[in-house]
């Protein structure tokens, strides 16, 4: 075997990078995330319909990486193939925009548990001025070592994330001894304040999108991989690890505390239902883990967050300006890494200014997820529906998701639409850029000309709103 394949990732480091980047601080709010909108019986509906359209998404990516080996630039890649360069370049920049937008939540609840701790009170909410200061040192740091090239950087989140399973395996084994099926059937449909349970579930959605973004991370990094067969059995390993974690972590929360109490609690709430149950002691070993958690899961995203934008930026037939598909000499491309890194910091600084909360920002980076997620699911479809010899269960796997891809727009709501069109219309400056550096027209076909004026139609309209009070986060 080559040095360089030496140096690819194998089965191990793959499935410890999807569940490094899907386990960060998602799942130690989620008890508080769920219940806020939602009883315990459309909880489990919730988890059951996220069950089966991430399971198809899951499958439809896997099925890719084994059936289109030729396509290794994962979800940029897919959308690109099946819908053309714009929608390629607007999966992989939406898809960008959400993984740098959730490192900020990222960085805003880390500080938030450490403000838990009495001698480290001066971080408040993770917006304090000491907590902006900290996370951009952490920030930096983490870019720093991310320039050093990416191999060392998939050892180390493996590392980080088998260690960050210890308290989340404790957790699940605390609260599940101490379940009570009393706790868990108070107001198990929800109060009347909630709504109905279709509104329930509909309000749970873009919570599970957060905690399950990373499930295809594995096909972003296809090129890093072995061989292809390594990303499949990656992106499935990861999907039933952390699925299995994810639904431990909300449902037995319910058994323990219940639903109205549950909604009430500080993020990350995981930390306020150990407490509740052991003491004290609890909520500073899920602070800790959390902090663990969350190091771990921003050393993923920051990789991977640059390597979006430089799949879209590199070789001949690039949709990104060309700068960003660069690489330095360790293999990592730092231009997209700058920018990236640089604007988390500037969003930092607002969210300080504006205190904003980290259930907005979590919100709106999985909003703006939804759109390359379809985008994939829709390229599944085409190619089942174009196979030579046509697979009844292939084609139904691929329309499930782009189903559920479609039902997660709905889901979100329009207000988080219209505010994504804001943010891909941001990228239509880049893109022209891109075309203009290879000579070539703007959009090839009408339809692409059309969609980018819907865009930027939607945006104006999104603006003008926010301008006159009636659409906010």
């Amino acid at each position: 075997m080559s040095q360089t394949q030496d140096k690819k990732l194998g089965v191990v480091a793959m499935t410890a990078l999807v569940v490094g980047a899907i386990v960060g601080s998602g799942i130690f709010s989620l008890p508080q995330n769920m219940a806020e909108g939602a009883g315990a019986g459309a909880i489990l509906i919730a988890w059951v319909v996220t069950f089966v359209g991430m399971l198809a998404l899951t499958r439809i990516f896997q099925w890719l990486s084994l059936n289109r080996p030729d396509i290794g630039d994962g979800v940029y890649g897919y959308a690109r193939s099946g819908f053309g360069d714009y929608m390629g370049f607007n999966a992989a920049w939406g898809y960008w925009i959400s993984v740098w937008v959730g490192n900020v939540g990222y960085l805003v609840v880390m500080f938030s548990a450490l403000g838990s701790f009495q001698a480290l009170g001066f971080f408040g909410e993770g917006s304090t001025l000491p907590a902006l200061a900290c996370g951009l040192v952490v920030l930096w740091t983490l870019h720093v070592f991310v320039l050093r090239g990416v191999q060392s950087a998939a050892i180390l989140n493996m590392v980080v994330t088998i260690a960050k399973i210890v308290p989340l395996g404790l957790f699940i084994l605390c609260v599940a001894l101490a379940f009570r099926v009393d706790v868990f059937q108070i107001d198990f449909w929800g109060s009347a304040e909630l709504g109905s349970v279709a509104d329930q579930v509909k309000n749970t959605m873009l919570y599970t999108v957060w905690v399950f973004l990373g499930i295809e991370c594995a096909t972003v990094y296809a090129s890093r991989a072995k061989n292809m067969a390594v990303v499949s059995r990656a992106t499935i390993l990861g999907f039933l690890i952390t699925i299995l974690l994810l639904i431990c972590v909300s449902v037995l929360s319910l058994g323990v505390v219940s639903q109205p109490e549950l909604a009430q609690m500080k993020n990350p709430s995981m930390a306020a239902v150990l407490a509740h149950v052991v003491g004290p002691w609890g909520g500073m070993l899920i602070n800790i883990g959390l902090v663990l958690s969350v190091g771990g899961a921003l050393l993923a995203w920051t990789m991977i967050s640059s390597e979006m934008l430089y799949l879209a930026a590199r070789g001949d037939n690039n949709t990104a300006p060309k700068a960003f598909g660069k690489l330095n000499k360790n293999g990592t491309p730092a231009n997209a890494l700058w920018l990236t890194n640089g604007l988390i910091s500037l969003v930092l600084v607002i969210n300080h200014l504006n205190d904003a909360g980290y259930n907005i920002l979590i919100q709106l980076a999985s909003s703006m997820a939804l759109i390359p997620y379809l985008l994939c699911a829709g390229f599944g479809l085409r190619l089942a529906l174009k196979a030579k010899v046509k697979s009844v269960m292939l084609v139904a796997l691929t329309a499930l998701g782009t189903v559920y891809g479609i039902w997660l727009i709905y889901a979100g709501g329009l207000s988080f639409l219209l505010l994504s069109m804001i943010l891909y219309a941001l990228g239509l400056p880049f893109y022209l850029k891109a075309k203009h550096e290879r000579g070539e027209k703007f959009f090839s076909h009408p339809l692409e000309a059309a969609l980018g004026l819907l865009v930027l139609a939607l945006a104006i309209a999104a603006l003008y709103m926010v301008s006159q009070g009636t659409l906010s986060l």
